[in-house]
C-alpha cells in the first residue's frame, strides 16, 4: 500500500515539475520563418535571438494556458492530499486521503490532455499550413509526458486505496 502511494508521489512529483516546465518555457514550437529559425511558446515566441511577448488573445493560446494551470494546480492539491496520506492513512472513515489524491491526478490529467489536444488540433490544422518547415518541439513533449506521469500517479493512488479498502473490509486478522 505504501509502496504504491511512494510510487504515486513520485510520479506527481515529476509530472508537476514537467507540467510547470512545460507551461513556462517557450519551445512548443519551432519553424523557419524567412531563413532563420524561430520558436514560440504559450507565452512568447522569439525570432533571431529576440523573443517578444505573445499580446494577441487568441483563444486557443488562452485555452491551453489556463488548462496547463489548472492540471499544475491540480496536480499540486494531489501531491498534498498525497503527502497527507502517508501521514495519517486511516484518519478519516469516510474521506480516504488517497483516494482524493487519485482523484486530483486524474483531473490533472484531463486537463492537460485538453490543452494538449487544443494545442495539437489548431497547429496542425492552422499553423502547420501557414508555416511549411515545422516541428513541435521540446516543451510540447514535455507536456504529454507530464500526462503520463499524472495519469499513473492517479492509477498507483487508487491502488493505494483498493488495497486499503480490502484490509478494512477484510478486518483485523
Amino acid at each position: 500500500m505504501y509502496s504504491f502511494m511512494g510510487g504515486g508521489l513520485f510520479c506527481a512529483i515529476v509530472a508537476n515539475i514537467l507540467l510547470v516546465v512545460s507551461t513556462a518555457t517557450d519551445y512548443w514550437m519551432q519553424y523557419r520563418l524567412s531563413g532563420s529559425f524561430a520558436h514560440q511558446g504559450l507565452w512568447r515566441y522569439c525570432m533571431s535571438g529576440k523573443c517578444y511577448t505573445q499580446t494577441d488573445s487568441i483563444a486557443y493560446w488562452n485555452a491551453t494556458r489556463a488548462f496547463m494551470i489548472l492540471s499544475a494546480m491540480s496536480c499540486f492539491a494531489g501531491i498534498i492530499a498525497g503527502i497527507l496520506s502517508f501521514a495519517h492513512f486511516s484518519a478519516f472513515e469516510r474521506f480516504n486521503r488517497s483516494f482524493a489524491a487519485g482523484i486530483m491526478f486524474f483531473i490533472s490529467t484531463l486537463f492537460v490532455l485538453l490543452a494538449m489536444a487544443i494545442y495539437t488540433g489548431v497547429t496542425v490544422n492552422f499553423l502547420g499550413k501557414r508555416f511549411g518547415d515545422w516541428r513541435f518541439s521540446w516543451s510540447y513533449i514535455l507536456g504529454w509526458v507530464a500526462l503520463l506521469m499524472t495519469f499513473f500517479a492517479g492509477i498507483f493512488y487508487m491502488c493505494a486505496y483498493r488495497m486499503h479498502e480490502c484490509r478494512r473490509v477484510a478486518g483485523p486478522r
